[in-house]
């Protein structure tokens, strides 16, 4: 991108030898594997909190200690047990849970303690909404306000530079570009339509590679969706009027004419108003334009059908909202569309099943932040409170509040399919940008193939996928 310029935890209500508790007995085997493997496994592990139910016996509850519970398997099964006495309106177990992960979980631990805090707060969060379990949650506030992190706003240059420490979001817009660039060539007018969270940091790197053109530059529009305040972080400390301005003289720094457009939106109506606005563009637009609709992030921010559904005539069956658009962007006969995301499935109707999906899948920015961050340094708090609001999305929101409900490729897939999308490979040029990029960074970041797209890999784990699709 380029721009110019604590306090302790209360007692537990039945302390044993240890100070602990919550006695527990967790036989989880499963630790973090290698390869494609999830790096634990829920369903191979077994939990038993006590002969008859809960709590155990006198002998086992002496034997525990909190070191007992320092694993990722122990501390992914407690967090269970947790959202399930917070559903429960459990009061007592869930004040005692709550003490047990709060003293094996320090916010500045290792990368599962870190891990394991956020999905604390994001507990707390949620038993405080509920009934009984509000006074059991000020109870610990003070203890988990400490792990509390708030999301940063960010100046343009700061963001554009955070962005380049990691390839989260470089690899959808290195594949994205690439794509964008092949498919309008010999289009005199391009139109991008950026449907992102990263307030248009994929754009001049974009204008750079049209401005290069052998035919020579085209004409630029484009428009963006301005999703606050709704929008998941990043967040910009700056208008979208001064962005664009400085985009446009970036284009005009390139011997490039172009023309910048925000539309006020929202994913709770499935981008309706933005939708209308390119209705509208296309009636008067003179043709020989390249409509090019760029999805970063942005598109599982609309709700699914777990949240609803609506009627669009009452000839037809009800569809969700995220269908609706799609069927509305393939009505516009866009020349193409990339699809970026994160590679996971959060839409799942109950609690506990977000949160072992969350849990082992944010593992990884955890994981990878101590290979390019410094611990204590100000850019890892900002990243890590980025992954913390997502967790809180994921667990203590519902509703239309709920923004993060990602689905992972093969859904996306069969989507944009059944909307009357076809599969759009990702050439050899492309796929060589993205592998370059990736030097850039640790090595224990990766890319693959995957059918017609293209999957950024933590370690092996699918992280992010790219996808491009044409009107069939």
């Amino acid at each position: 991108m380029q721009f110019t310029h604590t306090a302790p935890p209360p007692p537990p209500l039945h302390p044993n030898g240890h100070g602990l508790g919550l006695g527990l007995y967790l036989d989880v085997g499963a630790t973090r594997g290698g390869g494609g493997a999830r790096p634990w496994s829920s369903s191979s592990s077994t939990t038993t909190l006590g002969g008859s139910g809960y709590f155990p016996s006198s002998a086992a509850a002496s034997k525990i200690s909190l070191g007992n519970l320092n694993s990722t398997g122990c501390m992914e099964q407690l967090l269970v047990h947790c959202a399930n006495a917070i559903e429960a309106n459990d009061a007592t177990l869930t004040q005692q849970i709550l003490w047990v992960l709060n003293n094996i979980a320090p916010a500045d631990g290792d990368s599962n303690q870190r891990l394991t805090a956020a999905f604390l707060c994001a507990l707390v969060s949620r038993a405080s909404r509920t009934g009984a379990c509000k006074a059991v949650t000020a109870a610990v506030a003070d203890a988990v306000e400490s792990a509390a992190l708030h999301v940063h706003r960010f100046t343009a240059v700061e963001l554009a530079s955070f962005i380049d420490l990691t390839p989260w979001h470089r690899f959808g817009y290195t594949a994205a570009n690439a794509a964008i660039v092949e498919a309008v060539e010999g289009f005199p007018v391009v139109h991008i339509v950026d449907l992102s969270t990263t307030h248009c940091m994929q754009i001049p790197t974009l204008i750079d590679m049209l401005a290069g053109r052998a035919e020579g530059p085209p004409i630029l529009r484009l428009t963006v969706a301005d999703v606050a305040p709704s929008a998941p972080p990043p967040a910009l400390d700056m208008p979208y009027e001064e962005l664009g301005a400085k985009l446009v003289n970036f284009a005009r720094s390139r011997n490039m004419s172009m023309d910048f457009r925000v539309v006020p939106t929202s994913p709770a109506d499935a981008l309706t108003s933005l939708v209308d606005q390119l209705r509208v563009q296309q009636l008067v637009s003179d043709g020989g334009e390249a409509l090019v609709v760029n999805c970063h992030m942005l598109l599982h921010t609309v709700p699914d059908e777990t949240a609803g559904s609506v009627s669009l005539t009452t000839a037809q069956p009800p569809v969700s909202l995220r269908t609706m658009l799609l069927k509305s962007l393939r009505a516009l006969d866009p020349t193409l569309v990339v699809v970026v995301d994160e590679d996971a499935d959060f839409t799942a109707g109950d609690v506990v099943g977000r949160l072992r999906a969350a849990f082992n899948f944010l593992w990884i920015p955890y994981d990878a932040v101590d290979t390019f961050l410094p611990k204590g340094s100000e850019q890892r708090r900002w990243y890590e409170a980025e992954v913390g609001w997502k967790v809180e999305n994921v667990l203590a929101q519902e509703g239309v509040e709920r923004v993060e409900r990602q689905e992972d490729r093969t859904r996306w897939g069969q989507r944009m399919r059944a909307a009357g999308f076809r599969a759009a490979a990702f050439g050899e040029e492309a796929a060589g940008e993205v592998k370059a990029m990736l030097n850039d960074h640790a090595a224990g970041w990766g890319m693959k193939r995957e059918d017609d797209d293209l999957v950024l890999t933590w370690k092996g784990h699918n992280v992010v996928f790219a996808s491009a699709w044409a009107p069939s």
